[in-house]
């Protein structure tokens, strides 16, 4: 007896086994949909709901940081990330602009928009005037600023591009080509 029951038993395992490897998707249940891999969406962060800051907010940093007498240490705060090692680059900075005659400066922030990467930043096109009547070191510059506390500072990035920064404070990278102001 105990032979018929091993093989009714093995009888089933096997029917049990080839049925589950003979299923097919053909077979399957076409009723409930097949998941599929996760979908992932990307999104974009809508610009914060505050306004857009004064231009003026923003021009504010740039006169401070072209103001020789503001010593480097001052202007760190004014640079994103700023720190001790940026004093000399923003000193040297302004200074190189008075003795080169491009001081008195005159800046206009215009265009600001939100930033499109960076959440709560805003992007300014700043027409940059220089002092004197040669026009022709007249340019614009496209800028981005960041909040910080009750005011704004100049994103990292930006002040990498207009300057030299770090230790070492070397000569200040020469501005753009002109570009005549609109």
């Amino acid at each position: 007896m105990n032979r018929t029951r091993i093989a009714v038993l093995s009888a089933a395992t096997i029917v049990a086994a080839l049925g589950l490897c003979g299923c097919s998707r053909d077979d399957a249940d076409t009723s409930r949909p097949i998941s599929s891999a996760p979908t992932t969406t990307t999104t974009t962060e809508a610009p914060p709901a505050s306004p857009l800051p004064a231009a003026e907010a923003l021009t504010d940093v740039l006169y401070r940081l072209a103001d020789v007498n503001i010593p480097g240490a001052d202007k760190v705060a004014l640079v994103e990330q700023g720190t001790a090692d940026d004093a000399v680059a923003l000193d040297k900075f302004s200074h190189a602009l008075a003795d080169n005659g491009f001081a008195p400066l005159t800046f206009e922030a215009t265009e600001l928009a939100w930033s499109q990467t960076e959440p709560d930043n805003v992007t300014a096109t700043v027409n940059v005037t220089a002092g004197g009547d040669d026009s022709a070191r007249d340019f614009s510059f496209p800028m981005e600023f960041t909040p910080h506390g009750d005011g704004w500072q100049l994103t990292r990035h930006t002040a990498d591009l207009l300057l030299v920064m770090g230790a070492g404070g070397e000569t200040p990278v020469p501005p753009p080509a002109p570009t005549p102001p609109r």
